[in-house]
């Protein structure tokens, strides 16, 4: 997937707006960021380990962060009526 197309979908997530990929190029561009994707993938890069990590560690990673309980930003408590 092309880095600026996971930043429309990163944005899209974190503040519930829909920009095109050109819309998130304008906006990174008049915040003055860029969205730095790399001419080469460095020498040292392991791609064995990079996918073992995608199939054990994350999925493990993900899970714990969304065992968490939903947290309400009413101030209120919930039935107290």
């Amino acid at each position: 997937m092309d880095t600026l197309a996971r930043i429309k979908t990163l944005i899209g997530r974190l503040f519930h707006v829909s920009y095109t990929v050109e819309g998130t190029w304008a906006l990174l561009e008049r915040h003055g960021w860029s969205w730095q994707q790399p001419a080469r993938r460095a020498i040292e890069r392991d791609d064995e380990a990079v996918e073992v990590w995608k199939k054990e560690t994350w999925p493990r990673v993900r899970a714990s962060r969304r065992s968490a309980a939903p947290i309400s930003s009413s101030r209120t408590r919930t039935g107290n009526r």
